[in-house]
């Protein structure tokens, strides 16, 4: 991090304002985990600072220190419109477009409150007062880290390690991800010094799924296909599929990575059909120099990095099956680069 982003950062906060802190929609570990630790942060500094979620979020999050705390725009409407009414400072973290959270889009941008823009994506919008963005780095966390580790490390406590740590090895895959680097491993020491437990965050993400997301798991995987003469596989899961298994949210988190266990598959889509937003959501992750994030946002309106992204198709499965084929075969070349 410069000195000049870290002092920019400094002045703003250096005397207590009514802040806001934000994650994408359907957060994840990474975004709720560096919401959480900023707050936490926040707060010992003498800072009024609040989480709003756009909704909720995996209940495999539910025991992060703190997510009680957390307010739910889609349940407490007016209380969050008038918490960003008064926001003077508003932190927008792990996403750098606006449209990522949802219906609180148009009261962001028209709020007159800084805004302050934390996030790893590539890509980024404009609408930040002050900005903060490297895609080379693997989370937010991490560039959470960074901050607050420049500006006072002796507040970084416990519970902050402990989101900390959530985000990095979930944002990661576990630190498998090429976007791992001897730089993360020296953040994770960091934060185990400083009291998180990699054991018992690990069993809380990982080690809790209920008898009803395995049989999805059953079902999502005997789904899986691959494309013919290609390193591509895409599993499906169509409304129905989410109901007969009693889905709830965060249930098909990681599903899309067991296309990249098989032998030689450099490339694996899961598209899930969700019937309230009558849309396909879609995840990729590919692996090597496979690009996933252009090819996302060139055919399915999405993006994120070059190994893990995500788009939507306000197609059916099918034809969104049909499409995805077509255009794979239009860009095979990717797989030559």
């Amino acid at each position: 991090m410069n000195k000049q982003l870290l002092s920019g950062f400094i002045k703003k906060l250096e005397t207590p304002k009514k802040i806001v802190i934000i994650p994408h929609k359907n957060p994840d570990g990474d975004a709720l985990g560096s919401c959480l630790a900023l707050h936490f942060f926040l707060v010992k500094t003498g800072h009024s600072a609040e989480i709003i979620s756009p909704n909720e979020y995996p209940k495999f999050l539910n025991w992060m220190p703190g997510q009680e705390n957390i307010i739910n725009y889609s349940t407490a409407n007016e209380k969050t419109v008038e918490l960003i009414e008064k926001a003077e400072i508003i932190f927008t973290l792990d996403y750098n477009q606006l449209n990522r959270i949802g219906n609180l889009e148009n009261i962001v941008a028209s709020s007159k409150a800084q805004k302050i823009m934390i996030d790893h994506h590539e890509n980024p919008g404009d609408f930040a007062d002050f900005k903060y963005s490297d895609a080379n780095v693997g989370s937010t966390c991490e560039m959470v880290f960074e901050l607050l580790n420049a500006f006072d490390p002796i507040k970084i406590d416990k519970s902050i390690a402990t989101c900390l740590y959530t985000g990095i090895m979930t944002d990661t895959g576990s630190f498998r991800f090429p976007s791992t680097t001897a730089r993360t491993h020296q953040i994770v020491s960091s934060l185990i010094e400083k009291g998180a437990q990699p054991h018992m965050i690990h069993q809380n993400i990982y080690d809790t799924a209920s008898f009803n997301r395995l049989r999805l798991l059953g079902t999502a995987l005997n789904n899986l296909k691959k494309i013919e003469g290609l390193p591509v596989v895409y599993i499906t899961l169509s409304q129905k599929e989410l109901n007969h298994n009693n889905f709830k949210k965060g249930d098909t988190e990681g599903f899309v990575n067991y296309g990249l266990s098989l032998k030689g598959v450099l490339l694996s889509v899961i598209m899930i059909e969700n019937e309230s937003e009558k849309i396909i959501k879609m995840s990729f992750r590919s692996k090597g120099s496979v690009d996933v994030n252009q090819f996302a946002r060139k055919y399915f309106s999405g993006g994120g990095h070059l190994n893990a992204a995500g788009g939507k198709s306000d197609s059916s499965i099918e034809e969104t099956v049909s499409h995805f084929i077509k255009s794979i075969e239009t860009e095979k070349i990717i797989f030559n680069a």
